[in-house]
């Protein structure tokens, strides 16, 4: 059963409705579910399947190509070469019906290629002869659905993405898959039957992130405690080596990526461009600029503009199972149980706790915003850092908003409901200063808090604070 992914699907759909040849590319992590995707949407409407093999010769790529095609459409020999092989494809396609010449209403065939990246060894001719059967074969028709998908994210970027070839401004469709957000996790748990409250569910998230596969290995009846102990602390645990086997399917040099991860790992506010050139020794230039951009179209980091209007934004980690691996999983020794439900009790965790449910929220802004009913007012959304005297002062989540009002939000994650104290009330009042004052503002500033379970009312929420809202709003949007 396909959970979430209203609008991809409909973007799949909608490429069967239209009267031309549709070339979409799919692309996203390792374990999002791209192919899970394009196979519940185009379900009894694939009429080729190609899936590339890894570190295939050509040989066996173009063998494997042969047995994909149905058998009356076979040759006696697999083709000899990709040319050779879609010409072979583009008989099948046409064997199954011409194109309507003015009759928008066809139905389509759908072409699905997989692991993409895959198919294009060394020498082997592969893209271009992909390039030339997409340009003058399917180009002409108006009753074909190409859909080619892969997890090499510096492959699909450079080669497909950013082609400056035969496919330069050829693709009619693109869709950058992302993980689950907290909606869709929850969905997807139910599914399976695993009945955990959204506390739970929120620390699920927090250690596996919205991998679709990680969440499918949550065994019903196992406390959440339970689940990340035997995926990521025992010793056949399935998560273990997955830092590092993710990295080496995305990239091509994964050296420079995990080096900019694990700098990132060590902040809380994230770097500029500056500090993680110092931070991660990975060399200045095209290099650096190629791995920032291909960490942030895998969705392992995120760039935010800060609000003081310096145009160099902040990256920041926004994938919850690196930053998780890398803080508590990396290096420690195999165990049996019980490594969870020790950790969770540590100093360490609460400042991951409190570092990741920031970064949650931050990427669950537009349900924020839908919560405090200001979902159809035009905003943006930044962060903020005080300058001198003010150095102490930092906004993580803004919302600048065009109805003559900015929210700036405090993210408190805890296990009960939040309790503003005295000390962390003149605290609060002073960043509130200090963000009025240095920015200059003339927009009414709204202190809004988002927590786990709410804030405990008492004289200094009544007076400081203009909006609250709980785990709730992340998951209903």
């Amino acid at each position: 059963m396909l959970i979430g992914r209203d609008i991809e699907r409909g973007i799949l759909l909608e490429a069967l409705e239209t009267g031309r040849s549709e070339l979409i590319v799919v692309h996203g992590r390792r374990r999002i579910g791209k192919t899970f995707l394009i196979r519940s949407a185009y379900e009894g409407r694939l009429t080729f399947e190609l899936v590339g093999m890894h570190r295939g010769t050509i040989r066996q790529q173009l063998k494997n190509f042969h047995m994909a095609l149905p058998a009356k459409a076979r040759s006696k020999k697999p083709p000899a070469d990709w040319m050779d092989a879609f010409a072979l494809l583009g008989r099948y396609l046409t064997k199954q019906g011409r194109p309507g010449s003015r009759v928008k209403a066809v139905r389509k065939k759908v072409v699905f290629i997989d692991e993409f990246p895959w198919l294009d060894g060394h020498r082997s001719g592969f893209l271009a002869a992909f390039s030339n059967f997409w340009n003058s074969y399917a180009t002409k028709r108006n009753d074909l659905v190409l859909v080619i998908c892969g997890s090499a994210a510096s492959y699909m970027i450079r080669h497909v993405i950013n082609n400056k070839g035969g496919l330069h401004n050829r693709l009619t469709r693109s869709i950058r898959l992302q993980p689950f957000n907290l909606r869709e996790t929850e969905a997807l748990l139910r599914s399976k039957g695993v009945r955990h409250t959204r506390y739970d569910i929120l620390q699920l998230y927090m250690a596996l992130g919205g991998v679709p596969y990680y969440l499918q290995m949550v065994k019903k009846g196992e406390s959440v405690a339970q689940a990340i102990d035997r995926l990521c602390f025992d010793r056949q645990g399935f998560l273990r080596g997955e830092f590092n086997n993710v990295f080496a399917s995305l990239f091509d040099h994964p050296g420079n990526h995990e080096a900019i991860v694990r700098a990132l790992a060590k902040v809380r506010r994230g770097l500029t461009r500056n500090a993680i050139l110092k931070q991660s020794g990975v060399a200045s230039g095209g290099t650096l600029s190629k791995t920032l951009r291909e960490l942030e179209e895998s969705g392992f980091i995120e760039a935010y503009m800060p609000y003081d209007g310096r145009k160099d934004p902040l990256h920041r980690i926004t994938d919850e199972f690196t930053q998780f691996y890398l803080r508590f999983v990396e290096g420690t020794r195999p165990a049996k149980g019980g490594v969870w439900a020790k950790l969770n009790r540590t100093p360490a965790y609460r400042a991951w706790a409190g570092f990741t449910f920031e970064t949650i929220c931050m990427k669950h802004v537009d349900g924020i915003k839908e919560a405090l009913r200001i979902g159809g007012v035009y905003s943006v959304e930044g962060s903020w850092i005080g300058k001198g005297d003010e150095s102490g002062a930092q906004v993580d989540l803004l919302i600048d908003r065009d109805d003559n009002v900015i929210n700036l939000c405090e993210m408190k994650f805890s296990t009960a409901p939040f309790r503003i104290d005295k000390r962390y009330a003149a605290e609060l009042a002073s960043k509130v200063h200090a963000f009025t004052t240095t920015t200059r503002t003339r927009k009414s500033v709204f202190l809004t808090f988002i927590t786990t379970h709410g804030l405990a009312a008492n004289a200094y929420s009544r007076q400081l604070v203009q909006g609250e809202l709980d785990m709730n709003a992340l998951f209903e949007w």
